[in-house]
């Protein structure tokens, strides 16, 4: 992580990411615990780092949480990996699941039941890449914060 300084030599975190991991076993729980986890590492976050995180920006985070950990529990047998991070610009979701096939959004179908996962991450996030692995995939979604010039507390 690369650090800054201001004109007062002091260091900053602009660049810095605040990052946790964990991993969700792929139970009925699996996703609940994602969601509930995403929020209060925002929280935390926030509250050691003098961020502030709209109530938006949380929203988006579960509801992108949400979408990609159920992706992984229906398509993916096995553990599903997930780091969250947060700069002052950026909140960050990382997934990752033993399945390779890299998903696609579907053309929009309002007569379609289910599948709308990947267009609804697609409509709220600020970036979505998916980067095949050896044993899996990764999906990563960056939701940008307003006024992300803020400089945090250190």
């Amino acid at each position: 992580m690369e650090s800054e300084t201001d004109g007062d030599g002091r260091t900053t975190l602009e660049e810095q990411l605040i990052r946790v991991g964990f991993a969700l076993g792929g139970d009925d729980g699996c996703i609940a615990d994602a969601r509930q986890r995403a929020i209060a590492f925002l929280k935390q976050a926030g509250e050691d780092y003098g961020l502030t995180v709209p109530a938006r920006a949380k929203h988006l985070t579960q509801l992108v949480v949400s979408e990609l950990v159920t992706n992984s529990y229906k398509y993916a047998p096995g553990p599903v990996l997930v780091e969250l991070g947060l700069t002052a610009r950026a909140v960050e979701v990382v997934v990752w699941d033993s399945d390779p096939t890299v998903p696609a959004a579907r053309t929009a179908d309002p007569g379609r039941i289910g599948g709308h996962g990947l267009e609804i991450v697609k409509a709220v996030t600020d970036a979505l890449t998916v980067h095949q692995e050896t044993v899996g995939k990764r999906v990563a979604a960056r939701i940008d914060l307003p006024g992300g010039s803020k400089t945090p507390r250190v």
